[in-house]
């Protein structure tokens, strides 16, 4: 039987005060809320003079970005209290942003790290790929990065990625956890390859890969289906296309304008196992506006 993933009792909230970290401010209170989990806020600060002269001393612009620093966290703390969620601990921290907030994450043991994320695009898949990749990269909890807007939360409908992988049947026990919080409705997607066919020098794809390749493969996904349902309340949809697994998953976002949420494991989804090791959890990264959980392998399996 695959490890059942809990809801968090523990969540770390990342904050840079942008608007997309006040989005994720407002998923991460209301899932304590719902919840009853512990919420601790961090926000790491770099100076950036010592970044471009590392071989001179600015202790007094140091002890100004310091301070600057510290009355962010503090703001951005308040306006969660405000919301009358009690925040258990504030953590100011120097150094490279995505280091400190996973070193901190796995100190406090959290069960969940929510950060911003800005809209996709040229300036926000360089955000995305020096902050949020590397969040992701490097945690050992599971990430959920909120972004999309005002509208974006609470998501409506969870769309669950699965392959046949450990981590990937985690990330949707985990949203199917928190989407019954929140009565969204759920599908269970796994997406199936196109099939790669060669002529005479030149490369083409075909409709799919044979069924004989999956075979076990639906009863699996019934099997999943069985488990999700079980947490939900109510059966997800399940949905078996064939395609590029992340231009599946964003065209099934975007339908129906819905604000949806994808969960994902980190090892990647490619209707295979293990064929694109974390090539789609990064691709959804970059080219999905939507909020998107990821769950990680566990410590021992990333060794």
């Amino acid at each position: 039987m695959r490890r059942m993933h809990t809801l968090p009792t523990k969540i770390l909230l990342a904050t840079d005060g942008s608007r997309e970290a006040g989005l994720a401010s407002r998923a991460a209170a209301d899932l304590c809320l719902r919840t009853s989990a512990e919420l601790h806020v961090v926000h790491v600060w770099t100076n950036l003079l010592s970044e471009v002269y590392p071989t001179l001393a600015f202790e007094e612009h140091s002890d100004a970005f310091e301070r600057g620093a510290r009355v962010l966290l503090e703001q951005q703390a308040d306006k969660v209290r405000s919301g009358e969620v009690f925040v258990a601990g504030t953590h100011l921290k120097e150094g490279r942003i995505a280091e400190e907030i996973v070193g901190l994450a796995e100190n406090l043991d959290v069960g969940l790290v929510v950060v911003g994320g800005r809209s996709v695009g040229a300036i926000g898949r360089l955000v995305t790929g020096s902050i949020s990749e590397g969040v992701a990269r490097l945690s050992t909890a599971p990430i959920l990065l909120v972004r999309g807007g005002e509208g974006a939360w609470p998501p409506r409908r969870f769309i669950i990625c699965d392959d046949f992988s450990e981590e990937a049947a985690r990330a949707g026990t985990l949203a199917a956890g928190v989407g019954r919080l929140f009565g969204t409705r759920t599908l269970l997607v796994r997406v199936h390859p196109p099939r790669l066919v060669v002529r005479a020098a030149r490369a083409s794809y075909s409709e799919g890969l044979p069924r004989e390749l999956f075979k076990g493969g639906d009863e699996d996904l019934k099997n999943r289906a069985d488990e999700l349902e079980h947490i939900l309340g109510t059966r997800p949809e399940i949905r078996t296309p064939t395609g590029s697994a992340a231009g599946v998953i964003q065209k099934v976002a975007e339908e129906d304008g819905e604000p949806s949420l994808i969960a994902v494991g980190a090892q990647g989804l490619s209707g295979m196992p293990r064929l694109t090791m974390g090539s789609f959890s990064t691709e959804v990264l970059r080219s999905i506006g939507a909020p998107v959980l990821i769950v990680p392998p566990l410590v021992h399996e990333r060794r």
